[in-house]
């Protein structure tokens, strides 16, 4: 099992899109790089906003794209490419709207279930879908055909406080994801209610 050297969120950029369920990839990135002390700054080469952080005793690459999500890709493939890593070296932190808000799960490997980003990070990995995922739940409106004003809408006071508190509990199970301790990590993480 190779070992996860980079974090990367998805999310849209722009002050219009931060507090929205899109970007809880995003937040969860940011969280991390708070948590590590160090600030995610512009970098052209890497198309996002990009830091370097100190998680436990292990260097990691945090990376939020700064193109737009379903454009995510090629800010992906330009960190790859620079830093010679790996599909599997990676985790991908989307929202998710079959999963509650208050729930995150792990995933490695499978298709983009219709998540743009996901999309275009496997297309631009040359159809490669085995990176790991991290999967934060912002819930489903009900109805396909809102589900686009619903991710780009703004979560009310208890779904944002859920999503929070299972950001919280990702950032609790990294320590066993940069070891490689799978099942550790998803113990804790799935359990959560």
């Amino acid at each position: 099992m190779s070992q996860v050297t980079a974090i990367i969120g998805l999310g849209n950029p722009g002050a219009e899109y931060d507090a929205t369920r899109h970007n809880a990839g995003f937040w969860l990135v940011d969280a991390i790089a708070r948590s590590a002390h160090t600030e995610l700054r512009p970098e052209k080469k890497f198309l996002g906003l990009y830091a370097k952080a100190r998680i436990g005793d292990q260097d990691v690459h945090l990376l939020n794209p700064s193109t737009f999500m379903n454009r995510s890709g090629a800010a992906v493939a330009a960190l790859t490419q620079f830093f010679k890593l790996n599909p599997e070296n990676l985790l991908v932190a989307h929202d998710e709207l079959d999963l509650p808000p208050g729930q995150a799960r792990y995933k490695t490997g499978g298709g983009h279930g219709g998540h743009n980003g996901l999309r275009d990070i496997i297309s631009a990995l040359g159809n490669q879908n085995t990176f790991h995922r991290v999967r934060v739940g912002i819930g489903h409106p009900g109805e396909a055909r809102q589900v686009t004003n619903y991710v780009l809408g703004r979560p009310g006071k208890a779904d944002q406080e859920a999503i929070e508190h299972a950001l919280d509990e990702c950032q609790a199970t990294l320590p066993f994801v940069l070891k490689g301790e799978w099942a550790k990590a998803m113990n804790r993480l799935h359990s959560v209610k």
